[in-house]
């Protein structure tokens, strides 16, 4: 691999692998994270990435592997990177089920790239943004390069002019008596949503707290320019609803000069 390292930053940013728990995550999150919800992701990025033919794959941070093991359906040839040995353990187990074959690596998405192997990255579901300002560039950076000349990538964010208008300082999930509690803050000079969260479990409490860095469409877009891809659209939702002044979500779309 010839690609720039992460520099080591401990203080500015976070271990996704340790804050998001496998079996947590599926848990409290299993009623948004349904098969209906994404099968239609899914249709979405065949749609907009022209992914009509079989293509090479990158799912970044790909978790349990919902939308690589899907897209593997079709005939492409996927490959999942993620931080989190429980989720990859996950998703090759569903690979294995459904009789597709998808390359499941455990890698740290600062250090990973593959000079111009892909046709096409994925970075779905608010996985971006948890590192320092200069390592999220470097994650963007790892993508362009990864990608073919002409290759397109899809990142999946909120979009912070809209989430601040009316993000809660506290939310709390509960199911079978189990609680998620989630207490937040923005940082207006980092750009930064923290979340002091609680895990409550069988009468059990674990504190992983977090941050996630925000961005509006104006930065997301000279990020990637600075990168070299360009942004053909932006849409809202998944069922291709263009960005506007009340979109909370960007669905971006990019290509590769």
């Amino acid at each position: 691999m010839n690609c720039p390292d992460a520099q080591d930053k401990t203080n500015q940013s976070c271990d996704p692998a340790s804050v998001f728990d496998a079996e947590d995550y599926l848990y409290f999150y299993g009623d948004m994270i349904k098969d209906e919800y994404t099968d239609e992701e899914v249709a979405f990025l065949i749609q907009k990435l022209c992914l009509e033919s079989n293509k090479k794959i990158l799912d970044l941070a790909c978790g349990h592997g919902r939308h690589a093991n899907r897209l593997a359906e079709f005939g492409h040839d996927v490959t999942g990177i993620d931080q989190s040995q429980e989720f990859l353990s996950i998703g090759r187990d569903d690979a294995d089920k459904r009789g597709v074959r998808v390359k499941y690596l455990c890698f740290d998405s600062r250090k990973y790239c593959e000079p111009e192997a892909y046709d096409c990255v994925i970075h779905l579901f608010s996985s971006f943004g948890y590192f320092s300002d200069e390592e999220n560039e470097l994650v963007i950076r790892n993508i362009a390069s990864s990608l073919r000349p002409g290759g397109m990538v899809c990142l999946d964010i909120l979009n912070r002019d809209v989430f601040l208008k009316d993000y809660p300082r506290f939310a709390v999930r509960e199911k079978n008596s189990d609680l998620m509690i989630d207490r937040n803050r923005f940082d207006t000079v980092t750009g930064r949503l923290y979340n002091s969260r609680i895990i409550m479990r069988d009468g059990k409490r674990r504190d992983t707290p977090f941050f996630l860095r925000l961005y509006n469409p104006n930065e997301i877009i000279r990020i990637f320019k600075n990168e070299g891809l360009v942004v053909v659209n932006i849409y809202s939702d998944w069922k291709g609803k263009l960005l506007d002044s009340e979109s909370k979500r960007m669905i971006l779309i990019a290509k590769k000069g």
